[in-house]
């Protein structure tokens, strides 16, 4: 959707993965965007491509209507909008949290946005940077209904189907809830794929009759090739940042009575990858941590 006269400057700090796919993906909707980046030297490909890199987050919103957040987590969303020299002015600015961070994170990050004389929301996404690219991201915001639909041009240009689920933190509540369904579902596909591999059964037999189950998910066959060739080097997801995610998920949890046994395991597993280098690793990388590497 092309980009509205009532929005059309968006600063975006964190042009990371997913980040600069966005960044990107707004400049092609006619949307003038700012970037900044915490490493500068991984991002100068990007000034080619119609994105302009400021040297701080405050020198990137000096003159941005909305500025969205897609950092890897709450210290570093500190570091860059409250522990940085000069730090950014947010009195008239509108956040938008576009991370994973936890639901409490999120609604204190609000209170000091609102403090500050801005607005905040938090829109965060589910997808990769296929999805980032064509603007079919899922997005799903928590906060103030007339905010979310002023900004609907911006959505759009990111989502199809832009959906608002609540107040502060149920959004980002939702978005944990997914992203530990996508450790959940690669440890129990990997776990039974390296038995059926370990076993020599047929690879096309077993995916064969699991595509004609109730227990298929399209992310088994997007993911079978890095298990079959051990190759995890196109990250999408970095295997670090579902580490990061699982942990936040058993944080939250178990204050609410969920039991997040399952996920210590997992976690352990994580650790193991991080120690054995996978963690910029595309985040199936977790076969290598739970299948022998023979199979």
């Amino acid at each position: 959707m092309t980009a509205t006269t009532t929005i059309s400057r968006v600063t975006v700090l964190g042009l990371g993965l997913l980040g600069a796919e966005v960044a990107l993906r707004l400049t092609r909707q006619g949307f003038a965007v700012t970037g900044w980046n915490r490493t500068a030297n991984k991002i100068q490909a990007l000034a080619g491509q119609g994105i302009t890199l400021a040297a701080t987050p405050a020198a990137a919103m000096a003159e941005a209507e909305v500025t969205l957040l897609l950092l890897s987590d709450a210290a570093a969303i500190e570091a860059s909008l409250f522990a940085t020299e000069p730090a950014p002015v947010l009195s008239g600015q509108t956040v938008v949290q576009m991370g994973t961070i936890a639901p409490e994170e999120s609604r204190q990050l609000a209170q000091r946005v609102t403090e500050a004389g801005g607005d905040y929301l938090e829109a965060p996404v589910l997808g990769s940077l296929p999805e980032a690219h064509s603007g079919r991201l899922i997005l799903m915001a928590g906060g103030d209904q007339a905010l979310f639909e002023r900004y609907q041009p911006l959505f759009q240009a990111l989502s199809g189907h832009p959906q608002r689920i609540g107040a502060v933190g149920q959004a980002a509540a939702l978005k944990l809830a997914m992203n530990q369904l996508i450790g959940g579902l690669t440890a129990c596909f990997s776990l039974s794929l390296g038995l059926v591999r370990a076993e020599g059964i047929d690879v096309e037999s077993f995916m064969g009759l699991l595509r004609a189950s109730a227990l298929y998910a399209p992310t088994f066959d997007k993911k079978l090739d890095n298990y079959l060739n051990h190759d995890y080097a196109q990250a999408n997801f970095p295997f670090k940042h579902l580490l990061k995610d699982i942990e936040l998920f058993r944080r939250v949890a178990e204050p609410l009575g969920l039991d997040s046994a399952p996920l210590a395991a997992l976690a352990a597993a994580g650790e193991r990858g991080l120690v054995n280098g996978l963690g910029e690793a595309d985040y199936s990388a977790l076969y290598e941590t739970l299948v022998a590497r023979d199979a």
